[in-house]
């Protein structure tokens, strides 16, 4: 596994320490096969943005064994991995995250998911038999899309809007932008050094996509913020997927379902590997709250704007970055932002 070095932990950001090993009890968890998965889903939407889901149909063997795979190539000499990189913005990338001066103890490989991008990128990192690799990852992604699209027509059906696929549709184009990452962050033997402060493995964030769907090994380190700007810790759960609601889908809801800020600590003493499915529309999809949701009298809170100009926009922007204040509109007199809900 990769090491950093003792020094280099004055580069990266800290926290003041929490207790990891105290978790947050109140994370919704929805059955799908249940017949109120429906209306669970658009509560835990609405209260958290957030939610872990059992009985979801992916087969377990397509998890372990992408994990296996991932921690077999985060286990190569850094000079190996590194032939995967530098990340443009696919590929192997160390410590850096984006272009906008972000670090975290982490390790990643980011993905486009369509499959011939995939087998390219991993004729780039895996110079022997890539096959075995790219089988795994689109075995997962596969698998976690068709669950992603399910869990996003019981929105719709939640909501009681019409058409049912109104959201998956975005998901199943196959102009999709959607996205797949693998993270790695390395165990941390100086950090009971650092005195009472946590460091940072992925810093705090909300996700630009429509739905974003995790799995990680059972390591700790996942945090939410709650409506009242507390941070949480999320149990880990290697059986189980959380799903994020991303900025994409507020805008769609018109701020009823709310994007969830989250980050991940570097405070396990074990390697964490976790999943990423980053569900994203077609770069020329115009995305604005739906006409079938809105009330009457109801005002948009956010102007219009397609998945390419709020893609470039969070790209610009720093991690904790406020994306979605650039799209917000200004109403009322006052200048004040209001929102209906």
């Amino acid at each position: 596994m990769v090491v950093l070095s003792k020094p280099c932990l004055d580069q990266f950001p800290l926290v003041k320490a929490c207790r990891p090993s105290i978790f947050f009890p109140g994370i919704p968890v929805i059955d799908l096969s249940k017949p109120d998965a429906k209306t669970l889903l658009v509560k835990a939407c609405q209260e958290f943005g957030f939610f872990k889901i059992i009985n979801h149909g992916v087969p377990m063997d397509f998890v372990s064994r992408l994990e296996s795979e991932a921690i077999k190539f985060f286990s190569l000499p850094q000079s190996e991995k590194e032939n995967g990189g530098p990340p443009d913005p696919f590929g192997y990338g160390n410590r850096r995250i984006g272009p906008n001066g972000d670090v975290g103890w982490v390790e990643y490989l980011l993905f486009n998911t369509n499959p011939e991008s995939i087998f390219q990128r991993c004729l780039t990192v895996f110079r022997e038999n890539p096959e075995i690799f790219c089988s795994a990852v689109n075995d997962y992604i596969a698998a976690v899309k068709k669950m992603a699209c399910h869990v996003l027509e019981l929105l719709a059906e939640g909501l009681m809007i019409q058409p049912r696929n109104v959201f998956s549709k975005l998901l199943m184009d196959e102009n999709s932008d959607s996205v797949f990452r693998l993270n790695h962050y390395p165990p941390c033997p100086e950090l009971q050094e650092l005195s009472g402060q946590n460091l940072i493995g992925f810093g705090e964030h909300t996700d630009p996509q429509v739905i974003s769907i995790l799995r990680s090994n059972n390591a700790s380190g996942l945090q939410i913020s709650l409506r009242d700007g507390s941070w949480v810790s999320v149990p880990p759960d290697q059986t189980s997927f959380f799903i994020n609601v991303g900025d994409s889908l507020q805008v769609m809801t018109n701020g009823r379902f709310r994007s969830v800020k989250h980050r991940v600590l570097a405070n396990s003493p074990k390697s964490r590997v976790s999943m990423i499915f980053f569900g994203g529309p077609p770069l020329n999809e115009r995305i604005a709250p739906l006409a079938s949701l809105m009330k009457e009298g109801e005002e948009s809170l956010y102007e219009e704007f397609t998945w390419s100009e709020y893609k470039q926009s969070a790209y610009k922007s720093r991690l904790a970055d406020n994306r979605l204040g650039n799209f917000m509109k200004k109403m009322g007199s006052d200048n004040v932002l209001k929102s209906p809900f």
